[in-house]
């Protein structure tokens, strides 16, 4: 079910439109996907929200095979993804979006993260580390070899969407 309705850009205070965009997954409670885009000056945002009460949750899966790079992954604002066996991790921030994907579009991401590192190194040895890094990503985009993926939500908005998957209760923290 998608839903719109008019509001205000909150960077350059002209209307704009807020859709509300509902999502049925099989075995996963709905989804609510709430984007707006301003076509005034270009400000965009997107959020994925679990509109049922959610509990802290750390979602975990080892990714052996090429299979389990299509495992959908439900990311909110309030999500981090590490994957420990290439050091890297995505956390909120106030520019975080929430986004649904799949195991290997998280990996395209952080691909993209990466190349951007890249253009940036101002030394050989930060060049290098982003090569090594780039190289171990296209490589676990093939599931060359086994690695895991975590995924942590205090507010219990995120998911990976698996029988694979493994949930586990966060403790909150205040």
């Amino acid at each position: 079910m998608r839903e719109a309705y008019p509001g205000t850009c909150p960077a350059c205070g002209r209307e704009i439109q807020i859709i509300h965009h509902r999502l049925e997954i099989p075995h996963f409670p709905d989804l609510l996907i709430v984007s707006i885009a301003c076509d005034a000056c270009g400000y965009r945002h997107t959020d994925t929200i679990i509109p049922e009460e959610g509990e802290p949750a750390r979602w975990t899966v080892r990714v052996e095979e090429p299979a389990d790079l299509s495992i959908r992954v439900v990311r909110s604002m309030t999500g981090t993804i590490t994957i420990p066996e290439l050091g890297l991790a995505v956390e909120p921030g106030t520019a975080c979006e929430g986004f649904v994907t799949n195991i290997e579009g998280v990996l395209s991401r952080f691909e993209g993260a990466v190349e951007s590192a890249l253009a940036h190194a101002e030394s050989e040895d930060e060049r290098a580390a982003a090569l090594r890094v780039q190289e171990r990503i296209a490589r676990a985009r093939e599931a060359a070899f086994p690695f895991t993926v975590v995924l942590e939500d205090p507010a219990g908005n995120s998911a990976l969407v698996s029988e694979k998957a493994e949930k586990t209760r966060l403790e909150r923290t205040t």
